[in-house]
């Protein structure tokens, strides 16, 4: 079964070629991706990222790739690029971290609607919320209050549909983003 998204095809944004199949945890016959020797990423050196702040993103091909992957259906695979990322930015001790924490979420999210799993659906769906909340306007590339309304209307409609990212490709991201200060932990 393939997802409907509710957004029209967008742009890859990485040159990095798809896996050949989805993994979806319990649900079908495909190998585990990493520990089944016939796993589309068995044995494959995993991505690694020195240092990830909000100014690298429109740079960062695990980034870029984990939003392409989010974006066709592919969130087991975009929860593992995607972690990458997080573990660069800071994990949970920096804005950017939550954030991209919150993006991991939102991708397990998916996979959990898309194999039937509401309650687990809707606890990583509020989670990643909370997290993407923590900033304004645009951040690393993302116009966030959209993405959060298109989660929220996905998984209260539930109508079979998929979120998207599309990604704002732009000269000054630090004019368009505001981190809500109120909402961070004293440690930042």
């Amino acid at each position: 079964m393939e997802p409907v998204f509710n957004k029209p095809a967008l742009p890859r944004y990485s040159q990095h070629p798809f896996p050949p199949y989805r993994y979806i945890p319990f649900q079908d016959d495909t190998p585990h991706p990493r520990t089944d020797p016939n796993g589309h990423s068995y044995n494959d050196d995993e991505d690694y990222v020195l240092h990830f702040s909000a100014d690298d993103w429109c740079t960062c091909e695990p980034y870029l790739y984990g939003i392409d992957l989010f974006n066709h259906g592919y969130w087991w695979e975009a929860h593992e690029a995607l972690e990458t990322v997080w573990l660069a930015a800071g994990h949970k001790s920096t804005t950017c971290g939550k954030f991209v924490q919150g993006l991991i979420q939102l991708a397990g999210a998916q996979l959990k609607r898309f194999s039937k799993e509401p309650r687990g659906a809707q606890s990583l769906t509020r989670s990643g919320i909370e997290k993407l909340s923590l900033v304004k306007g645009i951040y690393l590339g993302i116009e966030v209050e959209s993405l959060i309304v298109a989660m929220e209307r996905c998984l209260h409609e539930d109508r079979g549909e998929f979120s998207r990212i599309e990604l704002h490709f732009q000269s000054n991201q630090d004019e368009d983003s505001e981190v809500t200060e109120s909402r961070l932990e004293p440690s930042e």
